[in-house]
């Protein structure tokens, strides 16, 4: 990833005229995502994000997506901005039982510059079961699991060493998962309701 100015957008008048100029080049372009065609505050805030990370205001833009109303980056993001960012190796993966749907994990590691081997946390089969990341509908866990084991490694290790770059967000992937289980926990609590309704009136 291609460090850039740090360009504060708020810090003074002259930063801010400065970022508004360079969002209407930005929202004038039909290469970037929707949401921030022809939106200048959406385009300033990825601006402010870009140079508070170092990073390209156009992969930000392209990187940073609005589920429901809460920001994530794609872990594609997080795994390229951990292995750019300059201070660790390149993220490694220890994979066992791959291929194994039951008892397969996986965590991130990688060598800071002082040679010291950073260690995630692991991240099972048996922990996406529990947390009700495989079952629910069209889950990307049940039809390539090699996959988004290693997304979610990344993410957490991402999470515990270079917080500053992830800037307390979480992954497309771990939003999605928890907004469908915030939806089922509101369906759950919605049907308890009709049901106790349901028994509290009186037999005619």
């Amino acid at each position: 990833m291609e460090k850039q100015t740090n360009l504060q957008v708020y810090s003074n008048d002259k930063n801010f005229a400065l970022a508004q100029r360079i969002a209407q080049s930005l929202m004038a372009s039909n290469l970037v995502p929707k949401e921030y065609q022809n939106n200048m505050p959406n385009t300033l805030i990825a601006l402010e994000m870009a140079g508070r990370i170092g990073a390209s205001p156009l992969m930000v833009m392209q990187h940073l997506n609005i589920i429901h109303g809460k920001p994530s980056w794609s872990s594609t993001f997080i795994i390229s901005a951990i292995n750019s960012c300059g201070r660790f190796d390149p993220l490694q993966y220890e994979l066992e039982n791959e291929g194994n749907a039951e008892t397969m994990r996986c965590r991130a590691l990688a060598k800071n510059k002082q040679g010291e081997i950073l260690l995630g946390p692991w991240v099972s089969m048996e922990m996406a079961k529990r947390e009700g990341w495989i079952s629910k509908n069209g889950s990307k866990w049940q039809t390539m699991p090699e996959l988004m084991i290693r997304y979610r490694a990344a993410a957490f290790w991402g999470r515990l060493y270079s917080p500053e770059i992830t800037m307390g967000m979480q992954t497309v992937e771990e939003v999605v998962d928890i907004i469908h289980e915030e939806i089922k926990t509101e369906e759950v609590e919605k049907n308890k309701t009709l049901f106790d309704d349901l028994i509290a009136e009186p037999i005619e």
